[in-house]
Protein backbone atom coordinates (compact mmCIF):
# COMPACT_ATOMS: atom_id res chain seq x y z
CA UNK A 1 0.00 0.00 0.00
CA UNK A 2 2.81 2.54 0.93
CA UNK A 3 4.70 1.51 -2.62
CA UNK A 4 1.35 2.12 -4.16
CA UNK A 5 1.20 6.09 -2.30
CA UNK A 6 4.67 7.06 -3.34
CA UNK A 7 4.17 5.94 -6.72
CA UNK A 8 1.08 7.91 -7.13
CA UNK A 9 3.41 10.84 -5.57
CA UNK A 10 5.76 10.36 -7.93
CA UNK A 11 3.74 10.41 -10.84
CA UNK A 12 2.25 13.89 -9.82
CA UNK A 13 5.45 15.27 -9.05
CA UNK A 14 6.50 14.26 -12.68
CA UNK A 15 3.20 15.97 -14.18
CA UNK A 16 3.62 18.85 -12.07
CA UNK A 17 7.26 19.56 -13.44
CA UNK A 18 6.43 18.62 -16.92
CA UNK A 19 3.25 21.86 -16.54
CA UNK A 20 6.13 23.79 -15.24
CA UNK A 21 8.38 23.39 -17.97
CA UNK A 22 5.41 23.92 -20.59
CA UNK A 23 4.53 27.15 -19.11
CA UNK A 24 8.76 28.29 -18.88
CA UNK A 25 8.98 27.47 -22.92
CA UNK A 26 6.21 29.51 -23.67
CA UNK A 27 6.57 32.65 -25.85
CA UNK A 28 7.75 35.33 -23.59
CA UNK A 29 8.11 38.27 -26.38
CA UNK A 30 7.22 42.29 -25.48
CA UNK A 31 3.94 42.88 -26.70
CA UNK A 32 2.38 46.32 -26.82
CA UNK A 33 1.15 46.02 -23.35
CA UNK A 34 4.33 45.21 -21.86
CA UNK A 35 5.88 47.95 -23.27
CA UNK A 36 3.99 50.92 -22.38
CA UNK A 37 4.37 49.76 -18.49
CA UNK A 38 8.16 49.71 -18.57
CA UNK A 39 9.22 52.98 -16.92
CA UNK A 40 12.64 51.87 -16.33
CA UNK A 41 14.05 54.51 -18.39
CA UNK A 42 12.06 57.16 -16.40
CA UNK A 43 13.33 55.74 -12.65
CA UNK A 44 16.76 55.75 -14.03
CA UNK A 45 16.40 59.55 -15.04
CA UNK A 46 14.75 60.57 -11.77
CA UNK A 47 17.10 58.91 -9.74
CA UNK A 48 20.15 61.84 -11.53
CA UNK A 49 18.06 64.88 -10.45
CA UNK A 50 18.04 67.34 -7.32
CA UNK A 51 14.42 66.94 -7.30
CA UNK A 52 12.77 65.76 -3.98
CA UNK A 53 11.61 62.22 -3.99
CA UNK A 54 9.29 60.43 -1.27
CA UNK A 55 12.27 59.53 0.55
CA UNK A 56 12.71 63.20 0.88
CA UNK A 57 9.35 63.81 2.44
CA UNK A 58 8.97 66.27 5.30
CA UNK A 59 8.93 64.82 8.83
CA UNK A 60 6.99 67.69 10.96
CA UNK A 61 3.04 66.84 11.33
CA UNK A 62 2.38 69.61 9.45
CA UNK A 63 4.44 68.06 6.01
CA UNK A 64 2.09 65.20 6.57
CA UNK A 65 -1.08 66.24 7.03
CA UNK A 66 -0.45 68.35 3.62
CA UNK A 67 0.63 65.40 1.74
CA UNK A 68 -2.18 62.58 2.97
CA UNK A 69 -5.00 65.79 2.53
CA UNK A 70 -3.41 66.10 -0.93
CA UNK A 71 -3.54 61.95 -1.49
CA UNK A 72 -6.72 62.00 -0.57
CA UNK A 73 -8.05 64.54 -2.55
CA UNK A 74 -6.70 62.90 -5.43
CA UNK A 75 -7.55 59.33 -4.72
CA UNK A 76 -10.92 60.09 -4.44
CA UNK A 77 -11.24 61.77 -7.47
CA UNK A 78 -12.93 58.82 -9.50
CA UNK A 79 -12.09 61.30 -13.31
CA UNK A 80 -8.46 60.61 -12.93
CA UNK A 81 -6.55 58.07 -14.53
CA UNK A 82 -4.59 55.22 -12.34
CA UNK A 83 -1.39 57.21 -13.54
CA UNK A 84 -3.14 60.40 -12.03
CA UNK A 85 -3.61 58.46 -8.78
CA UNK A 86 0.08 57.38 -8.43
CA UNK A 87 1.41 60.44 -8.88
CA UNK A 88 4.65 61.24 -6.68
CA UNK A 89 3.52 63.82 -3.89
CA UNK A 90 5.92 65.14 -1.37
CA UNK A 91 6.27 68.39 0.90
CA UNK A 92 9.03 69.76 2.72
CA UNK A 93 7.72 73.21 4.46
CA UNK A 94 4.76 73.77 3.20
CA UNK A 95 6.13 73.24 -0.40
CA UNK A 96 3.96 70.27 -2.38
CA UNK A 97 6.04 68.90 -5.05
CA UNK A 98 4.18 66.82 -7.73
CA UNK A 99 5.82 64.32 -10.11
CA UNK A 100 5.12 61.54 -12.55
CA UNK A 101 2.74 61.35 -15.64
CA UNK A 102 -0.95 62.15 -16.01
CA UNK A 103 -2.77 61.12 -18.91
CA UNK A 104 -4.06 64.82 -19.77
CA UNK A 105 -3.64 68.12 -19.34
CA UNK A 106 -7.12 68.44 -17.37
CA UNK A 107 -5.82 65.94 -15.04
CA UNK A 108 -2.83 67.75 -14.60
CA UNK A 109 -4.57 70.99 -13.78
CA UNK A 110 -6.67 68.80 -11.08
CA UNK A 111 -4.17 67.16 -9.07
CA UNK A 112 -2.23 71.15 -9.20
CA UNK A 113 -5.67 72.73 -7.88
CA UNK A 114 -6.14 70.06 -5.26
CA UNK A 115 -2.29 70.62 -3.95
CA UNK A 116 -2.77 74.46 -4.25
CA UNK A 117 -6.60 74.56 -2.82
CA UNK A 118 -4.80 72.29 0.39
CA UNK A 119 -4.71 74.39 3.96
CA UNK A 120 -1.07 75.18 4.79
CA UNK A 121 0.17 74.77 1.23
CA UNK A 122 2.62 77.82 0.27
CA UNK A 123 3.77 76.98 -2.98
CA UNK A 124 3.31 73.97 -5.55
CA UNK A 125 6.23 72.42 -7.40
CA UNK A 126 4.62 71.23 -10.51
CA UNK A 127 6.74 68.73 -11.92
CA UNK A 128 3.83 66.65 -13.57
CA UNK A 129 3.92 65.15 -16.71
CA UNK A 130 1.13 64.58 -19.60
CA UNK A 131 1.53 61.09 -20.82
CA UNK A 132 2.22 61.13 -25.16
CA UNK A 133 -0.42 60.08 -26.61
CA UNK A 134 0.76 57.44 -29.79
Amino acid sequence: MRHHIVRRGASALMVASLGLLFVSACDRSTDARHAAADNTARNVREKDTNLPTPMDQGESEADRTITQHVRKAVVDNDALSTNAHNVKIVTQNGIVTLRGPVNTATEKATVVAAARSTPGVTRVDDQLEVKATD
